[in-house]
Order: C-alpha cells, then sequence, then structure tokens
C-alpha cells in the first residue's frame, strides 16, 4: 500500500493539470485590429477588440442608464418591445431562469431594449417588468431615441431590427441574447427561444465570472 501512494498523488498531480489545461474559455466577436507597439524595446503587437460604445437610455423606474454603469459588470442584452405577438413572450420566459440564477450577483446586469419606444413608455415597460415578476436592478428594460436603439442593434450587438408594418406587430428582429463580458466584448449570442442555448448562455456567463479581471474599457 505505501508503495502506491506515490503513484496515486502523481495520478492525481497529472489529472489536476490536465483538468487546468482544458479549462474553458469564450471566443471574442466582433472586429478587432492588430496594434504595433514598441515595449522595453521590443515591438509587440496586440489585438484591439471591438467594444459596444457609449449609450444612455433610460429603464422601467425612470432613471438614466448609461454604458459608464456597467463598468466592471458582465451582462446580457437583447431586443424587443412589449406587444410582440411571437418570440418575445419566450425570449423573456427563457430570461427568467437566466435572472433567477444571478439576481444576486453584484456584478451581472440584463439589458432589454425596446424597439418600440413610441409605444413603451416607462410605465408599460414598468407594468411589463412586474408582470414577469422582475424587480430591483438586475434586469433593466430600457427606452430611448429609436434611431440610437436600432443604431445599436445593428452595429454594435449585431443584431438585425426594423420595423416592418406588413408583418404581425409591425416590427422585425432577431432573438438573440448577446453576451457581454467585463471589457465591454462581445463573447456569445444564444438563440432567446431555445431552452438548451439559455442553459449553455448559462454557463458561459460562470465561465466569464472566473475569468481573471482585465483591464476595464470605460
Amino acid at each position: 500500500m505505501r508503495k502506491l501512494l506515490p503513484a496515486i498523488v502523481v495520478m492525481l498531480l497529472w489529472n489536476a493539470c490536465k483538468f487546468n489545461d482544458n479549462k474553458k474559455t469564450l471566443p471574442i466577436y466582433g472586429n478587432r485590429q492588430p496594434v504595433t507597439k514598441t515595449i522595453n524595446g521590443q515591438t509587440v503587437t496586440d489585438t484591439i477588440y471591438q467594444t459596444i460604445p457609449k449609450f444612455k437610455f433610460v429603464n422601467q423606474y425612470g432613471d438614466s442608464i448609461s454604458n459608464k454603469m456597467l463598468d466592471g459588470n458582465i451582462y446580457v442584452a437583447d431586443f424587443f418591445f412589449t406587444t410582440c405577438p411571437s418570440i418575445c413572450p419566450v425570449m423573456h420566459r427563457n430570461m427568467l431562469k437566466v435572472y433567477n440564477t444571478f439576481k444576486n450577483t453584484g456584478n451581472f446586469k440584463i439589458l432589454s431594449h425596446t424597439i418600440d419606444p413610441k409605444h413603451d413608455s416607462i410605465p408599460v415597460l414598468k407594468k411589463y417588468a412586474d408582470k414577469l415578476g422582475v424587480t430591483g436592478n438586475t434586469w433593466w428594460f430600457l427606452q430611448g431615441k429609436k434611431e440610437d436603439i436600432y443604431q445599436i442593434a445593428e452595429n454594435s450587438y449585431l443584431v438585425a431590427v426594423k420595423q416592418d408594418d406588413g408583418t404581425a406587430g409591425g416590427y422585425v428582429h432577431q432573438g438573440y441574447f448577446v453576451l457581454i463580458d467585463k471589457q465591454k466584448r462581445i463573447r456569445g449570442s444564444y438563440d432567446g427561444t431555445d431552452p438548451k442555448q439559455v442553459d449553455q448562455m448559462i454557463e458561459d456567463i460562470k465561465t466569464l465570472q472566473a475569468e481573471p479581471n482585465e483591464a476595464i474599457v470605460k
């Protein structure tokens, strides 16, 4: 038995090393640009990744919400409208699982942007949040200028949205949940109507929470 102990210890250490080597990391999406720098006399090439730009919207409580308020936070963004007759109710039923999983986590938020700000006033968004059972400041339902919402959807979060009076509800949008890290980079995109993809996003959020902190992009 004594002779076996060293072998067992070596095997355990080996398996631990293998486990650490296989630790999951998430890709970084969006545009990227190589930047060459000189550090201590040596030429180094770094990569600058696309990040979510500055924004300012208003949430269901009437509070102004800016990008700066997300500093140091992991968050999920999506686009919807309260009178949506198709995918939005499914998306937000699935998002409730995300909300309930992380609502007591200090560095996590959900940002749901209405693409129908004319109808979706602050009181309408508050009523919508109340109906879902959402309280506190983990999940914000955001309203703003229509052109600002559409621009940030397509250019930053890479989600297609448009007004189309020929469709039920009058709007068309993709049902993606977009995962953003603490550096405001896109780390994942998931079909919000698919419970399996939402479960995967929950696991990926946990992966991001375990990542070491880096310089925060402001």
